[in-house]
């Protein structure tokens, strides 16, 4: 049996949530789990999700977050594992793509926690319990 502990990656909505005060319970629950995550050295993340994160909390929230701080937010999560995607994991993605028949974006984030060597991906995006090639998704919102 294997105690190691299990790497685990963050979609982009998570880490929105985590910096968007308007949404109340997601935001407290995001917190948290980052907060988890920062303590015990097992957060990933990828170019991709920091990209989606920068333009979402700075354009979409109901109470967007400046520039500089998104900057400094991003900067932070550089002490994390963050993949950068390159042409081999594109086409990985595309065949996880067409496999699962999921959108291409949701297979790069997929790919790119798999090459950052994670069992868990937190995101609400994919289907809750769903085990994509080795990667398990969970939805930290779901009840129960």
């Amino acid at each position: 049996m294997n105690d190691e502990p299990v790497r685990q990656f963050v979609d982009s909505n998570i880490l929105v949530y985590a910096y968007d005060n308007a949404q109340g319970e997601k935001h407290t629950q995001a917190k948290a789990l980052l907060l988890s995550l920062w303590e015990s050295g097992l957060g990933c993340a990828s170019i991709q999700v920091l990209q989606e994160f920068y333009v979402n909390v700075t354009r979409k929230s109901e109470f967007p977050l400046s520039p500089e701080d998104a900057v400094q937010v991003i900067h932070d999560f550089s002490d994390w594992t963050v993949h950068r995607p390159g042409i081999k994991d594109i086409i990985s993605a595309i065949e996880m793509h067409k496999r699962h028949q999921i959108s291409f974006w949701d297979a790069m984030i997929l790919q790119s926690a798999r090459q950052s060597g994670c069992g868990i991906l937190w995101s609400e995006d994919l289907s809750d319990s769903e085990n994509y090639a080795g990667v398990k998704v969970i939805n930290p919102f779901k009840p129960g």
